[in-house]
């Protein structure tokens, strides 16, 4: 009997689909948090070979720059091996043969594929415990990969010259208030573009705002402490900054509709508090850093080779400005949105001239991260809830914080909206803490990855994860202060 007969009929004696309904457990009325998990653990142990999975994921992203570092020792092995061995000039003409080791490690080492990769782990275990058509009905049927297609789409458009160009000018018009200076202007991207994130949906406000502050900002060469400072403000900043509005925010589009919340309850109850705590955060930050943040000069970018781009015609602006309204618009509805992808790629080509290429690298590698995120995420339910479920007003808030920082935020206030016992402000807590939670690392929140993609070549060796912690932590608190005591 072949290995997926045999867990075709495990599967089959089972009788549940992935993932397995939460009514399904029967759990004991009135029982502890720890009977709880442990009965469900109990009654379907691959739901701890998902939660081991998931966690070796997660471990593996702290480790991605270890990787990194030793594809570059092998590779250098591989390269003195390989020059000892040519024995004539005639060898100079064929291409070094490439290490295979080292390729296999900086795979290993991208960040945005590590919950690809465990992915594979997972269907592994998928097919032992339930079968193929698990796998298949699971990973291919079930999961709903419209999230990580939307922010492929956004993040091209809004990576494209016309997009960014207009961006640019906007965010000039605040800068110039400080004389055009660094400081203006990592003042008025760290305050504008995360609000920006509300209209134009929060991927494409932190792709505008990473590139921007790649720009006018990273080429400039701060210290490694001003750099990692920034990238966790911006990670936070963009996390609150899309609770303006119910349609921006991964974590608000999950529970806006179950919930009834709209345009006018987000801006009363999340808004106000979002726009000041960006406020306090980023100038806590500059308080902090402004001696050097003073001293750099819009001169040394020359000196990273930063050429000034060429002018685009209103006429494309509009026409980009156009794809990017109607992409937000139709982002439930991946068939509307690729279809105008498709045609916005037609309309680059015939005006080429006026646009730069198009690299669907950065986008295609976060959607495949946000993918594996989505998949190991939807099998994490049975433990998240009962957590969830059996907290306080103010432990919610808290330990939605830091389970997001383990997880992305979407999927616990997904989860969160599956808990029928929720009163209003323990929905108001656990949406908060969800969002506060979001700059804590890579993975708490959808565009984090698009973020880091972007501004990774300015740390050497990779964004370190804890060091990232470390730099949200400040204005995490400060976000917690703000969505608890105003």
């Amino acid at each position: 009997m072949t290995l997926g007969a045999i867990g075709g009929a495990r599967a089959a004696a089972a009788g549940d689909a992935l993932p397995r309904s939460l009514e399904s457990y029967h759990d004991a009325p009135n029982a502890g948090l720890w009977e709880v998990l442990a009965g469900r653990a109990s009654a379907d142990p691959f739901n701890v070979a998902a939660l081991v999975i998931f966690v070796g994921a997660i471990v593996h992203t702290f480790l991605a720059a270890r990787f990194q570092h030793w594809a570059h020792v092998v590779e250098a092995h591989h390269a003195a091996a390989q020059a000892a061995t040519r024995t004539s000039a005639a060898d100079d003409d064929y291409p070094p043969e490439v290490s295979f080791a080292g390729q296999m490690l900086h795979f290993l080492g991208e960040i945005e594929a590590v919950f690809g990769i465990w992915a594979v782990v997972l269907a592994g275990a998928i097919t032992w415990f339930k079968g193929w058509p698990s796998v298949v009905g699971y990973i291919g049927e079930h999961v709903s990969y419209t999230e990580p297609l939307f922010v492929v789409t956004i993040m091209a458009l809004a990576a494209t010259r016309p997009v960014l160009g207009f961006a640019e000018k906007c965010l000039r018009l605040v800068a110039r208030l400080g004389h055009g200076m660094p400081a203006a202007w990592w003042l008025s991207i760290l305050l504008i573009a995360p609000l920006l994130g509300s209209l134009i949906t929060e991927p494409a406000a932190m792709t505008i705002a990473a590139l921007l502050l790649a720009r006018q900002f990273y080429a400039l060469r701060p210290s490694a402490l001003l750099s990692y400072a920034t990238l966790g403000l911006l990670f936070v900043n963009i996390s609150v900054g899309g609770t303006l509005t119910h349609f921006a925010a991964p974590p608000v589009i999950m529970i806006a509709s179950p919930w009834n919340w709209g345009l006018l309850h987000m801006l009363t109850h999340f808004g106000w508090r979002a726009a000041i705590g960006i406020v306090v955060a980023t100038f806590t930050y500059y308080f902090m850093f402004r001696r050097e943040l003073r001293a750099l000069t819009p001169a040394q970018i020359a000196d990273a080779k930063t050429p000034p781009r060429p002018g685009v015609p209103g006429w494309i602006t509009v026409v980009h400005l156009g794809f990017v309204a109607f992409t937000v618009r139709q982002a439930h509805h991946p068939a509307m949105f690729i279809a105008a992808f498709l045609f916005f790629i037609a309309f680059t080509q015939a005006t080429a001239h006026h646009q730069d290429p198009l690299d669907l690298r950065s986008p295609i590698l976060v959607g495949f991260f946000l993918a594996g995120l989505v998949v190991h995420g939807g099998l994490q339910t049975w433990w998240i809830q009962p957590i969830l479920s059996r907290l306080g007003e103010v432990p919610l808030f808290l330990g939605a914080t830091v389970l997001t920082a383990f997880n992305d935020n979407a999927a616990i206030t997904y989860l969160a909206s599956l808990v029928p016992s929720f009163t209003d402000p323990l929905k108001y807590a656990v949406v908060a803490g969800a969002v506060t939670g979001g700059g804590l690392t890579v993975i708490a929140n959808a565009p984090n990855p698009a973020g880091q993609a972007i501004l990774a070549r300015y740390f050497p060796g990779g964004v370190s994860p804890l060091s990232l912690a470390l730099a949200a932590l400040l204005p995490t608190i400060v976000m917690v202060v703000c969505f608890m005591l105003l």
